[in-house]
């Protein structure tokens, strides 16, 4: 018997001498690609259909091979698929939905794809048609919430979500999608709220339900008034706000951990050996090479949770044991298109309401340790646009964090002391430092680590100014809620000193180049202003009166310092250049520490 193989729609024999057959689905796929509506000749046509396992790969094929001429000859026919397809969501038989819900994905991307691409054609009126889009869309998404709130199948609820992640990112600009007014008009926001909060359907669907929800939160924010972002900022349930902590932990965590599994994989290679045999020469090309993608899409729902609700905060800081990835199996899920974004979400198992088992020496976290961890990987490098990008949204969340008052308490209390492991940028003057070493700390400790981390670890020829200036806006804000709350917080200042110090060093060595492009002396007034700010009200909260000591011992000691910045600002705010006003004030601002009672203090 001939053999029969199944390739692109064909179901080919292996004898050359007849044609090869195609599945019917197929078929009924050319007929709909046909100008005459398929159901005069065959009345059940569109019944059948629905019971047909839907070619994906053939159908967005063919959506693709057509001109923008000839799809709008069979525009009807589309409307007519798609406006079926929603009819066989509010089926009793599960078969139809999934066929119905994988149909509407292929339809939606393969259209946009037209648009994109050369033709002009409207998506919504190729879609549906302009006199039915508000009915059509109205249907689909009470069909979608429906069966996103419904007990029933996980495998539904799955390609539901899956659905609605592919409508919202067909386009590259998510506020160019007019599609998403519709959804905007017909909200789903309880039903993933409905999600988050119940443990079950979170650990199924609790990432794309996250996702889901940044993205329309996204939508023309700054344009119109968006539904998303009003629902979001009035969320007060607790079990909801943390469940969307915990499936952004465990994101984060299992990016975390994959990091470090690559680590420990290179560190214990051939070339780790090599370079412990050459004295590490190599080691900053070695870490070069250790690479996971970044998860933008989980950063973005951390953003704007953090960003708009207030209660989300308390979240951050609920401590629950440093959970590690199980690999109990899963059940597979039901073939979908690529999951956008380009992101990977962890395996389902692990986003669960229960407590994974530790190990006796696991301590306690939270979110915002399982963050900080996550940022002091993606700011290592930022010669990538990529990570460049991940570690500015990094630091606008923490500005938004050291921003919040509540935030700053449990940042600040002396009582919820945690060891924070932050990753750290190998260099060749320095060793690593072991785990076990790490003191527990405050929690602002921490964030004050990886701030100076970030200051010393990127004075490179590619200089990431807007990083830098919102890394010391970080730190000013921790400052200022120290002054005013008089916090003695006991940290290691003179690192930061140094760090700051260190930094105008750079500024001022590579003048010409930075000022080609960049505006350095905002940075430098700000960091002048945080010299001011120890200088005048440090006495309230440096934890002892030695540390006041050491700081105007450290500015004493690097005068030059301070001496060739004044001589610098001062020659260009004499000049009537672009520069003159920006270096005035760092000028003024420089009458502190320039004092002549501090440089003879303790001489």
């Amino acid at each position: 018997m001939a053999q029969v193989e199944k390739r692109g729609g064909l179901l080919r024999k292996s004898s050359a001498s007849k044609k090869p057959l195609k599945e019917k689905v197929v078929l009924m796929y050319d007929e709909i690609f046909m100008t005459e509506d398929p159901s005069k000749c065959s009345p059940r046509f569109w019944e059948e259909l629905f019971l047909m396992k839907v070619n994906l790969e053939y159908l967005e094929g063919k959506l693709e091979s057509l001109d923008g001429e000839e799809l709008m000859k069979i525009k009807d026919n589309i409307n007519c698929l798609f406006q079926h397809c929603i009819q066989a969501l509010g089926e009793e038989h599960p078969i139809r939905v999934v066929n119905a819900l994988q149909t509407l994905c292929a339809l939606i991307r393969g259209v946009h794809q037209k648009n994109k691409s050369t033709s002009g054609f409207d998506i919504i009126n190729m879609l549906m048609g302009f006199d039915k889009a508000e009915l059509c869309m109205k249907n689909l998404m009470e069909s979608l919430d429906s069966l996103l709130c419904a007990e029933g199948s996980e495998s539904l609820k799955s390609l539901c979500l899956k659905l609605l992640l592919c409508l919202v990112t067909v386009t590259d600009n998510i506020s160019q999608n007019t599609i998403l007014e519709y959804v905007m008009i017909n909200s789903i926001f309880e039903a993933i709220l409905q999600i988050l909060s119940h443990p079950p359907s979170r650990r199924e669907h609790g990432y794309d339900a996250v996702v889901l929800l940044a993205l329309l939160v996204n939508y023309r924010k700054y344009e119109s008034v968006n539904p998303y972002i009003v629902k979001l900022s009035i969320v007060d349930d607790e079990a909801t706000l943390n469940g969307m902590g915990l499936v952004i932990a465990q994101a984060l965590s299992e990016y975390n951990r994959q990091y470090k599994d690559k680590e420990e994989e290179h560190q214990s290679g051939f070339f780790s050996a090599l370079t412990n045999m050459v004295g590490s020469m190599f080691i900053a090309d070695a870490h070069e090479k250790i690479s996971v993608q970044t998860n933008e899409a989980i950063l973005l729902a951390l953003y704007e949770a953090v960003h708009l609700n207030r209660n989300f905060i308390t979240v951050l800081a609920q401590s629950h044991p440093e959970m590690g990835l199980v690999t109990t199996p899963v059940s597979p899920a039901p073939t979908t298109p690529a999951t956008p974004l380009g992101t990977t979400p962890p395996s389902s198992d692990v986003i669960s309401s229960v407590e994974l088992p530790l190990d006796a020496d696991v301590q306690t976290s939270n979110l915002l340790i399982t963050f900080l961890k996550y940022s002091s990987i993606v700011m290592q490098d930022t010669k990538d646009e990529h990570r460049l990008h991940s570690g500015k949204l990094c630091l606008i969340i923490l500005t938004c964090i050291a921003e919040d008052q509540y935030a700053n308490a449990f940042l600040h209390d002396d009582n919820m002391n945690f060891r924070v492991n932050l990753h750290r940028m190998p260099m060749r003057h320095r060793k690593k430092a072991a785990d076990k070493n790490l003191p527990c700390r405050p929690l602002v400790c921490a964030v004050l680590d990886l701030m100076v981390e970030f200051i010393v670890t990127h004075m490179m020829k590619e200089f990431p100014m807007d990083l830098y200036v919102r890394c010391i806006q970080v730190v000013h804000k921790l400052l200022c809620y120290q002054k005013k709350c008089r916090v003695r917080l006991h940290y290691t200042w003179r690192e930061l000193w140094s760090a700051l110090i260190n930094l105008l060093k750079f500024l001022m060595s590579n003048e010409t180049v930075l000022l080609a492009k960049h505006n350095i002396f905002t940075l430098a007034l700000m960091i002048v202003n945080l010299f001011n700010m120890f200088i005048t009200y440090g006495d309230t909260f440096l934890p002892t009166p030695s540390s006041y000591d050491e700081l105007y011992y450290e500015i004493i000691r690097m005068h030059q310092s301070f001496d060739n910045l004044y001589s610098m600002v001062l020659r260009l705010s004499t000049n009537a250049g672009q520069w003159k006003e920006a270096a005035s004030k760092v000028t003024h601002a420089l009458v502190n520490i320039r004092n002549e009672e501090l440089q003879t203090a303790f001489s």
